[in-house]
This record gives structure tokens, C-alpha cells and sequence, in this order.
């Protein structure tokens, strides 16, 4: 990738241990370059997960690494004869997803979820509905 491997990391911190979805969604809000990289990069390994037959609702990122590459020498003329050196540095991008025991959902369907929960338990308590009568005695007072 053109894109040095200081300012890779700086966007793959945020996304380890984290499940795809919400690495994906993390990758995807975040306005650097390296971001979109990292994003590309990740959806690649969970197409090849799937073609592997794990489950991608189940994948977690566990190891997203920028590691150096070659880099490009190119050099800038400068006065009196004299050039300054450019150095165009590259990475390498390694992504290790493994599969876990739990599922993960994203927020919209842990949302849709809840609220059809919510509509069972408003059910249950509307087919049973009375209420036990409030006892009336009150402390006398001394």
C-alpha cells in the first residue's frame, strides 16, 4: 500500500479485538486514507472467511497489522547544486479474524430484537393483568 505505516496504525489500534461489524463501522466513519485501506483490506479477509465457511457474524479481529515495506528513494533539488532525499514509504497489511463461540449482531438488529422483547413482556403483562389488592392498614402511631 502507498501509504506509510505510521499512519496506518494510528487508524488499526481502533479496530483490534473488535467484532467485523463493528470494525467495518469504525473503518468506515473515520476520514483518513488509511482508514479506506484498512477497510478494503478487512473486507477482503471476511469474503475469504466466508469462503472458508466460518460464519461472519462470528468473526472478531485478532491480530491487524501495518508492518514496513520497500520504500521509494526519490530526490528534490535544492540550491547550489545540492538534492534532498525523499523517501516514499509503503506497508504491508495483515489481518487475522478467528471465529467465536457467541454471535454477533449490529446495533439495528440488537435494537429490533429489544423491542420485540419489549412487545412480548407488554403481552404477558396485559393478558395478566390484575394487580394484587393494595393492603390498607396503617402504623398506629404511639
Amino acid at each position: 500500500m502507498r501509504i506509510a505505516p505510521r499512519k496506518l496504525r494510528r487508524v488499526i489500534q481502533s479496530v483490534r479485538r473488535k467484532p467485523v461489524y463493528k470494525a467495518m463501522e469504525i473503518l468506515g466513519t473515520l476520514p483518513q486514507k488509511g482508514a479506506r485501506l484498512a477497510g478494503k483490506v478487512l473486507k477482503s479477509a471476511i469474503a475469504n472467511a466466508k469462503v472458508q465457511g466460518l460464519d461472519a457474524n462470528c468473526l472478531i479481529v485478532k491480530e491487524f497489522r501495518a508492518d514496513c515495506a520497500p520504500s521509494f528513494k526519490r530526490f528534490l533539488p535544492r540550491s547550489m547544486g545540492r538534492a534532498d532525499r525523499i523517501i516514499k514509504r509503503t506497508s504491508h497489511i495483515s489481518v487475522v479474524l478467528v471465529e467465536s463461540a457467541g454471535r454477533y449482531t449490529s446495533k439495528q438488529e440488537e435494537k429490533a430484537l429489544a423491542a420485540a422483547e419489549s412487545t412480548e413482556k407488554k403481552t404477558a403483562v396485559a393478558a395478566g393483568s390484575e394487580r394484587p389488592a393494595k393492603s390498607k392498614a396503617k402504623a398506629s402511631k404511639k
